[in-house]
């Protein structure tokens, strides 16, 4: 088992920081279940799946994982996966504002930029909402997919929509008139 600890001295070892959103690539490439641990098995499974047997190697396997990665469907699971990696408690089902907010600009930030800084912005001081669950965390991503941003053509609150994107809608319309 590596612990976190050994998760840092291996970021160390590559040369990336432990928050770098490859480390959680690399976690999703394993399978790793448990934030912060991978398994003698995930270990292998992953390092099997990227062909490295060497930290070297490993380090070097990063930017062909980022590529596999930015395949639509390779990123909805890891987008997916990283909201599961995120439930630390046994049948937890929705994860506080702050840590959603570290992990859409982890994860969407650098596809969606300016969605991303400003859900980001209302989540923040919004009240009505102290979790995300799956659902909505499904919603921010197919809303950043499939809605023009920042005049929101294409978007219709007649649709079932997670009711925070309708209230983050309403909230950016009043913000820009």
């Amino acid at each position: 088992m590596i612990d976190p600890e050994g998760i840092e001295t291996l970021c160390s070892d590559m040369e990336v920081h432990h928050t770098d959103v490859r480390i959680l690539m690399l976690a999703w490439k394993m399978k790793a279940e448990k934030q912060g641990y991978f398994t003698l098995e995930e270990w292998r499974r992953g390092l099997k799946a990227l062909r490295a047997d060497t930290v070297s190697k490993l380090k070097k396997a990063l930017p062909e994982l980022e590529k596999e990665v930015r395949r639509p469907t390779n990123f909805l699971d890891l987008y997916s996966y990283s909201f599961r990696y995120c439930l630390t408690e046994e049948k937890q089902k929705s994860i506080d504002i702050e840590s959603i907010c570290q992990l859409l600009d982890l994860v969407l930030g650098s596809q969606f930029r300016a969605q991303v800084d400003y859900l980001i912005e209302y989540l923040k001081i919004q009240s009505d909402y102290k979790v995300i669950n799956m659902d909505q965390w499904l919603g921010f991503y197919r809303f950043c997919n499939e809605i023009s941003f920042p005049d929101f053509s294409g978007y219709d609150p007649e649709l079932a929509w997670p009711l925070i994107l309708d209230n983050f809608v309403e909230w950016m319309r009043a913000k820009q008139t």
